[in-house]
């Protein structure tokens, strides 16, 4: 980190008195860092923010601020101390991220800190890795924020889990989550949450031409104790106003994820989002298993092909022995109209459940995944974007009791389809 902003502090035990010092109603940064050289690298950062000498005087800050929204801790502030004070704050003021500034790293110091809720561990030069953990501390406190004002709306009800599952890879059941989610975010309400669970190979963050910081994989060190703030620092946000929490990026740090954290996150997701979409793996894996006993709706993907229609009848076959209510399930043949020889009904026949939706086959939704753009945004007229917002209309939405939590495009798209249909 460079640079030699003045420093600017604020009124505490060290009596210097703080030009910025003026309340404000949100997003004020404290940095606490005695040692003046080591105070200028932090602000070069972040200029606005206010430093302050100790965590004592901090504490006082907080009680005459309460639009703090993160504190930087400096290299020189004592860790154990912050490590208390972290701890503390999860209880008192949820809203406030701390992030820690370290000179050297190591796993036991990281997990330390975040089992004690600090946001965001950064090293001392990482001028750019502080820079991430102040957005996505930012994010957070927004996001909190929102969440706040809608409790006091009474809008708290659960969020609505639909988890799309095939084994027969292949059959798009990728893009169909990633579309839907899509769709359920339009109007940009920013309450959907499109989660990757294909732990080892998960493909949501290609599909939509992500870069994630994080994933899901940073929420293990957290193990249980992982709480909505935590998780939220974790998502990446399209710019579709969609929110996802991507697979892990390095494959082999799926194993750190339990089925018991992936239940958890769920859980806290459907205190934050309307509607969490979980894309999943060919196979039945425990944090599969765990998504499913968690979902309102589970979306069945099949296609036209032998393969994909005995692959369906096992699913069936395998929910109705786990006992997942089959009033929760829902078929969606893709490439519905392809002419290979079998037609919906001898689906239907052979596995001895209906069908809830039909999906056209078309060309243009593998060019539109090679744009990084999900085509229910790209091309909303288009057969399978109309067939997708369908879907979400008739048997998504009306899992959620609050109407006014349904997208404006979707609450009028019945009059699009009577136009469709005059056509």
């Amino acid at each position: 980190m460079h640079g030699s902003p003045d420093i600017a502090r604020l009124p505490g035990r060290s009596g210097e008195v703080d030009a910025r010092s003026t309340p404000r109603a949100t997003g004020m940064i404290v940095v606490v860092e005695s040692e003046p050289t080591l105070a200028r690298q932090l602000l070069a950062v972040e200029p606005s923010a206010v430093v302050i000498d100790d965590l004592g005087a901090l504490r006082d800050h907080l009680a005459c601020h309460p639009g703090t929204d993160i504190v930087v801790a400096g290299p020189s502030t004592p860790l154990d101390d912050v490590l208390r004070l972290s701890t503390e704050l999860r209880v008192t003021r949820p809203g406030v991220g701390v992030v820690l500034v370290r000179p050297s790293l190591d796993t036991e110091l990281v997990i330390s800190a975040l089992r004690a809720g600090v946001r965001d561990v950064v090293k001392t030069e990482d001028a750019d890795g502080l820079r991430g953990a102040l957005t996505r501390a930012r994010a957070v406190a927004a996001a909190l924020r929102q969440r706040d004002a809608s409790a006091v709306d009474g809008a708290t009800s659960r969020g609505v889990v639909v988890t799309v599952f095939s084994t027969k890879g292949g059959c798009g059941k990728t893009t169909l989550a990633c579309n839907l989610a899509a769709t359920l975010a339009a109007g940009g309400r920013n309450d959907v949450c499109l989660v990757d669970l294909d732990l080892n190979f998960g493909d949501v963050a290609v599909v939509l031409r992500l870069m994630p910081a994080r994933s899901l994989a940073d929420a293990a060190p957290y193990s249980l104790d992982i709480d909505l703030p935590a998780v939220e620092t974790l998502l990446t946000r399209h710019s579709a106003g969609l929110y996802t929490l991507p697979a892990p990026i390095d494959p082999h740090t799926a194993e750190t994820i339990s089925a018991g954290l992936v239940g958890r996150v769920l859980r806290l997701l459907t205190r934050r989002f309307a509607f969490v979409v979980v894309d999943t793996p060919p196979a039945f894996t425990d944090p599969v298993l765990t998504a499913f006993d968690q979902s309102d709706l589970i979306a069945l993907v099949a296609t036209l092909d032998l393969p994909a229609v005995r692959s369906l009848r096992a699913t069936l076959d395998t929910l109705q022995a786990l006992k997942i209510p089959t009033e929760r399930l829902r078929v969606v043949l893709n490439r519905a109209d392809s002419k290979v020889g079998l037609s919906a009904s001898d689906v239907e026949t052979t596995v001895t459940f209906p069908i809830s939706a039909h999906v056209p086959s078309s060309r243009d939704v593998p060019a539109s995944v090679n744009r990084g753009v999900p085509l229910v945004l790209e091309e909303t007229d288009h057969p399978v974007s109309a067939a997708i917002r369908t879907f979400a209309r008739e048997h998504v939405l009306p899992l959620r009791a609050d109407g006014e939590l349904i997208p404006a495009a979707l609450r009028s798209d019945r009059r699009w389809f009577a136009r469709r249909r005059r056509r």
